[in-house]
């Protein structure tokens, strides 16, 4: 920003002049200070001394305190109460408004010194604005006075005596000589308030008191006294300050600016409208205007300024203003109007001439107004609009130059451009150094190419995603960067037209751009943009356009002379281009690269970017132009060192030669010769003929000698087609078998012309299992004369962009014939031991019985002539059966996934081992997989002892390499063993109501914890069938029930506890059953009846069985185990258990018994008995025959009894007996509980049940199934009568 004056570009701010703190000469503090030019920065004050006055400090801390409250910048977007503080003497005088006195009859009429109406005004005629006008506002004329006067103080009288009255007379003295100096002080007060008053200035003034005086009680009348005196404003115009703390003054300091702003505000605030109310008065007129007669270019011109220009001026005036007082809004409005109309008058040359000094001027001030938008767009954070104005000021300006005839072929048009960049740049580093943010210009991401409904996404939502990096904010890097370049175009231009124009021809600034140090310059640019890339690169692009950078800096240096620097950042440079593979960005860097070799003469380092460069040839002109300039300096020049010959690294760049090695196969044997073809051939753009390549040494993996092949011209009957040439080296061999041969030579012609191939054939084997490939193919150029030896490393696989490696393998050359080989591992071998021979046999009588340990015998024959260390890995995969659970055993370990080395020792040739593997399975059948894997490892006879293969530590697949060295060999099986149930259970479920009585309502028993009540769980009869299902028969050695007895069930008795050891064991053939009973006991609570909860079983029955094998042995003990079935609680409320005898006498009597129970939870039930006998019936009964019961409460029971005398024998059908519940249909004329006359009473049937055949009965197909109902076929009753 030097290119422009300091004042046009400075973040403006209220002006304060601080007068009265000038430090007093070191000889005397007395002696009258010099004056000091307003704006001249005060030389630092004195060290205060022991002795020095109190006062004097205070004024020098207040100097430090003031000036440390706001320094001029450039990028200032703070708006605080802050004043741009200026130490002036106490004489100051401000610069006079006008030229003639105000007491001049002419001084209405006159203009400002400044004016171009005014003659002697350096903008005379037509100027527009001048920084000295800026100047006079921020350095001559304040919007604050503040003077710092000391208040005279009597020196103090210490009385003899505390007790003596005071003086009467040193009081009088005393009170004259401060009215005195008061008056004094007032007049002096009162010169500087109408100096200020003729500017509209506030004037403060501050009076410097010790603190003894801030206690005196005259101190207010006093200085009343003087605000009168001297016609100070009554508002923040006096102030007293003492002696206090640096920190206490930086308070003063901002409390002084925060009393003194609004009167500052007011003064510019007056301003603006002075000037606003000029330019209405200069409004600009469009009509009525003659042009002037043009004049040649460069001539001045005495016309006056136009409307116009005044409406410039005045814009750009009330923009100051408004940024004095912080209104950046106003400011940029009216920047923006005058830029505007700015715009106007260079579309015009008859109002701008190009090349006049009021044009010049004129660009000067279109280009700060232009900086002071961008700053105020930034400081409002609209990156957008600033970047967009700023582009637009150089655009509107690059097509006025080429109207001006300073288009882009001119230095000055690039150096105008280059200024532009520069100023933004600079712009935006002070701004990032303070505030400023810059966008991150990452475009949203779009989530989905289509919608959810499936519509395609908007065309313009899709164009929203991008961003014109021209129109996006960057980094001050990216415009220090095109800063740089302009430079560049401007050095290119003056260079150009150097020769051109001299004389009276030249452009008028050739003799000041002859002084430009251009180079300089630009070095100065990039570096700078370097750093800036450097501190704000974050990705990989950035990274890559530093170092895009950094070579320019070292084309730089190039065009200085300075090759040695430029060669040291070539090489840093050329490194990331090689291995990122920038080839159109190397290209022109080896280039520059040669030339500063060429310069220095360095001949070995041109030899090798020849050789480089001649890999990266476009074409095969520029090809042979390369190894022209080769041969020239190998033959002109001897290397540095002698006999060591020169290695050029081609690893990371292109190479001279397209090198592709091809395998016939790709794995081979132990000692299995392995063929191979190594292409050397040349891209179709490229010639080598004319290189001299004396030989190519092809070097293989270790423990094999090079092949050296030695150019030799073919003769003149070999001579025919050079496309595709053969050469055969047959076996290669290895270092054991030719020690101390030297590495074989074979004769070839060594010279490729475009698109010609050479092909070399041969085999290999190798001894050792491993990864068999070309290790290294160096291509070595020999020179007989000056000693030259120049070696290329090449990779077994490289090419150029041109060209494709495929892989071809050459199956004739008459005619020319390829075979393309499938497949992507062609450019090596794997060499792999022989497999071992093992016959493994899995031997296992299926199916597998659920909770059985089914065996699975595997042997393992060597039938190899090796001898073999074994070791087996077994998996069980996991099943996709329900409820199924399953586990393998395998020697001493256990487990329901994966078994690991397990180890069979070393095994002879001929001999076998047998290790037996068990499976067990349970929950429900189905298919379990096993997977297993035998590794054999070959080892030498007696090498490991069967003691030392049981300490050694398992090894399994997972830690054999698939290559390793050791000769080792796998063999997995997979085998699914269908898994079937031994036995099938099925369970009935009868359900008894208990005959025991319900306990009573108020029975302190029932809360008991060993209390039992069946009375309405009742009973629960379990009859077990169990069937034999597997296929090849069991022997049951045992049954038995484990009882679980739990709160709410107890098993009572089971068969199995009796006949037991009577059935068993025994053996069962498929279709075979054996049957087992039991009781339980069912206990619910009241909360498991309500609810309709399940009873789980007490108890689990536990079968011991065995598997019989086919030879008619046993197989390994099982047990098989399932649990009782889960039990239903009854659900009844209302019901009549009728207790019949089975059997009678004839005329005897037989006694029958009827309870009612009521189970409902809550409801009452009002119970009618009714005994229908009818004349057929074979019984005379006694008892009631119709009639009520007591009202039964819930949980309540009771029983009637009947007497019945048969009087026919056989099966007689006892009396019919009707329960009905009349709850909703009792008479309230009758009583409760007596016999009723009425024959039908209306209500609801109970039920009555026979306890002889109460079957409430239920199946359960397997153990903890659900059970399934089946229904109870109700009869009548009968018994059997005998004679």
């Amino acid at each position: 920003m030097n290119s422009y004056p300091a004042e046009l570009l400075v973040q403006l701010a209220p002006v304060m002049f601080v007068a009265g703190l000038d430090q007093p000469p070191e000889s005397s503090a007395s002696a009258p200070s010099a004056p000091q030019t307003p704006g001249q920065t005060p030389s630092p004050p004195p060290a205060p001394t022991k002795t020095q006055d109190p006062f004097a400090s205070l004024v020098a801390r207040l100097r430090d305190a003031l000036q440390s409250q706001h320094k001029v910048a450039i990028w200032a977007p703070e708006r605080t109460r802050a004043f741009q503080m200026i130490l002036v003497g106490k004489d100051v005088r401000f610069p006079p408004r006008k030229l003639v006195p105000p007491e001049d009859l002419a001084y209405a009429s006159a203009h400002s010194p400044l004016s171009p109406l005014t003659p002697s005004s350096p903008l005379y005629p037509d100027g527009l604005i001048a920084p000295i006008w800026i100047r006079k506002h921020t350095a001559l004329v304040p919007s604050v006075f503040v003077l710092f006067l000391r208040l005279f103080e009597a020196p103090a009288v210490h009385a003899r005596s505390p007790l003596d009255p005071p003086d009467p007379e040193h009081e009088r003295d005393k009170t004259e000589e401060e009215r005195r100096r008061d008056n004094d002080l007032s007049a002096e007060v009162a010169a500087r308030k109408k100096t200020t008053n003729e500017r509209g200035i506030k004037l403060t003034v501050v009076l410097l008191a010790t603190r003894r005086m801030l206690d005196d009680p005259s101190l207010d009348s006093r200085l009343t006294f003087i605000r009168r005196q001297s016609g100070l404003d009554s508002r923040a115009a006096l102030f007293v300050l003492s002696p206090v703390s640096t920190s206490e003054l930086n308070d003063f300091a901002r409390s002084l600016q925060d009393a003194l702003y609004e009167p500052a505000l007011e003064y510019y605030t007056s301003h603006s409208k002075r000037v606003r109310r000029k330019r209405n008065r200069h409004s600009q007129s469009v009509s009525s205007y003659n042009p002037p007669p043009l004049v040649s270019m460069g001539v001045a011109s005495t016309r006056p300024l136009r409307p116009e220009g005044w409406t410039v001026r005045y814009e750009y005036k009330m923009a100051c203003f408004a940024e004095f007082r912080g209104e950046d809004e106003v400011a940029l409005k009216h920047y923006q109007d005058a830029y505007a109309t700015l715009m106007i008058m260079f579309g015009s040359t008859a109002i701008l001439p190009p090349r006049t000094k009021r044009w010049a001027e004129a660009k000067v001030l279109a280009d700060a107004i232009n900086v002071k938008i961008t700053k105020l767009y930034l400081y409002n954070h609209e990156h957008s609009l600033a970047l967009s104005h700023h582009n637009s000021h150089m655009r509107r300006f690059a097509d006025f130059s080429r109207g001006w005839g300073i288009g882009e072929e001119t230095f000055e048009y690039w150096s105008w451009m280059a200024r532009q960049h520069r100023v933004l740049a600079e712009l935006l580093e002070q701004g990032s150094n303070s505030s400023l943010t810059f966008p991150t210009n990452s475009p949203s991401l779009l989530t989905a190419s289509v919608t959810s409904s499936g519509t395609p996404v908007e065309l313009d939502a899709v164009r929203a995603l991008g961003l014109n990096p021209s129109h996006a904010l960057q980094h001050p890097g990216h415009y220090y960067y095109m800063a740089a370049r302009c430079t560049e175009a401007r050095r290119e231009r003056f260079l150009a037209n150097e020769g051109i124009l001299q004389g009276a021809n030249a452009a008028p600034g050739h003799a000041n751009e002859k002084k430009v140090d251009h180079l300089t310059l630009i070095l100065e640019l990039y570096t700078k943009s370097y750093e800036l890339f450097k501190k704000h690169s974050s990705t990989t692009s950035q990274g890559r356009l530093t170092l895009w950078i950094v070579y320019r800096i070292a084309h730089t240096y190039y065009e200085s002379e300075k090759f040695d620097v430029a060669i040291r950042f070539f090489e840093r440079i050329a490194k990331t281009y090689r291995r990122e593979k920038w080839k159109h960005m190397l290209r022109p860097l080896l280039s520059t690269w040669y030339a500063c070799a060429q310069k220095l003469g360095d001949v070995e380092l041109m030899a090798t970017l020849l050789v480089e460069m001649i890999g990266y040839a476009q074409d095969v002109d520029e090809s042979r132009t390369l190894q022209e300039d080769l041969l020239a300096i190998l033959e002109s020049s001897v290397p540095v060192s002698a006999g060591k010959p020169l290695v050029v690294d081609l690893k990371e760049s292109d190479p001279l030669l397209d090198i592709m090695l091809v395998f016939w196969t790709s794995e081979v044997r132990v000692s299995e010769e392995a063929g191979f073809q190594l292409s050397l051939a040349t891209p179709t753009n490229m010639d080598l003929s004319a290189l001299p390549i004396d030989s190519v040494t092809i070097t293989f993996s270790d423990g094999y000698y090079p092949v050296v092949l030695r150019h030799s011209p073919p003769m003149d009957g070999q001579v025919g087609d050079r496309a595709v040439r053969l050469v055969k080296i047959g076996q290669v061999v290895p270092e054991d078998e030719g020690e101390g041969e030297e590495p074989e030579e074979i004769c070839a012609d060594l010279r490729w012309g475009p698109g010609e191939r050479l092909v070399v054939s041969g085999s290999i084997s190798s001894e050792a299992p491993g990864m068999l490939t070309v290790g290294v193919v160096s291509i070595t150029v020999v020179l007989a004369q000056n000693g030259w030896t120049i070696e290329m490393p090449h990779e077994p696989c490289v090419s150029h962009d041109i060209s494709t490696l495929v892989p071809l393998w050459l199956t004739s050359l008459q005619p020319i014939r390829f075979l393309q080989l499938g497949r992507n591992d062609y450019s090596s071998v794997v060499v792999r031991h022989r497999p071992h021979e093992l016959a493994v046999s899995l031997s296992h009588q299926a199916p597998a019985l659920l909770d059985e340990e089914y065996p699975i015998v595997i042997d393992i024959t060597n039938i190899d002539e090796r001898h073999l260390d074994i070791v087996v890995d077994v998996l069980l995969q996991p099943t996709e059966v329900d409820q199924a659970a399953q586990y393998i055993i395998f020697d001493d370990q256990r487990s329901s996934g994966l078994i690991k080395g397990i180890r069979l020792g070393t095994i002879a040739p001929g001999v076998s081992a047998t290790k037996t593997l068990y499976l067990v399975g349970s929950g429900a059948p189905g298919d379990r997989m096993l997977d297993i894997s035998i590794q054999s490892t070959s080892v030498e006879p007696g090498s490991t002892s069967e003691g030392d293969d049981d300490d050694a530590e398992p090894r399994s697949s997972s830690s054999l390499s698939e290559h390793a060295a050791i000769d080792s060999f796998e063999k997995l099986q997979t085998i699914v063993i269908p898994t079937s149930e031994a036995l099938t259970v099925t369970c009935d479920v009868a359900y008894r109501r208990s005959k025991n009585a319900m306990p009573a309502l108020a029975d302190l028993s029932t809360i008991e914890d060993d209390f039992w009540d069946d009375s309405h769980g009742g009973v629960a009869v379990v009859t077990t069938r169990i069937e034999c299902s597997a296929l090849c028969g069991l022997v049951v050695e045992s049954l038995k029930l484990h009882r679980q007895d739990n709160p709410l069930a107890k098993v009572l008795d089971c068969s199995s506890d009796e006949s037991s050891d009577d059935m068993f064991p025994d053996e069962y053939l498929p279709g075979d059953e054996f049957c087992n009973v039991s009781r339980i006991s069912l206990n619910p609570r009241e909360e498991q009846v309500l609810g309709e909860d399940k009873i789980t079983g007490p108890g689990d029955y536990e079968v011991v069985w065995r598997r019989i094998l086919p030879d008619g042995g046993h197989g390994r003990r099982s047990i098989t185990r399932f649990a009782l079935p889960t039990l239903t609680i009854p659900q009844d409320e209302l019901i009549a258990l009728l207790d019949v005898p089975s059997f009678a006498k004839l005329h005897v009597t037989t006694p029958i018994h009827l309870t009612v129970r009521n189970r409902h939870s809550s409801r009452s039930a009002n119970v009618a008995v009714t005994l229908d006998l009818d004349p057929s019936d074979a019984f005379i009964v006694a008892g009631l025959r119709n009639g009520r019961l007591p009202i039964l409460l819930p949980g309540s029971e009771e029983k009637l009894s009947w007497n019945l005398i048969p009087i026919e024998c056989g099966h007689v059908k006892i009396p019919r007996i009707k329960i009905m519940d009349v709850r909703r249909s009792v008479l309230p004329s009758q009583g409760v509980g007596m016999p009723s006359t009425e024959v039908d009473v209306e209500g609801d049937a109970v039920r009555v049940v026979d306890v002889r055949a109460d079957r409430n009965t239920a199946r359960v197909q397997n153990a903890g199934d659900s059970a399934v109902a089946i229904p109870q076929q109700d009869g009548a009753s009968t018994i059997l009568v005998l004679p």
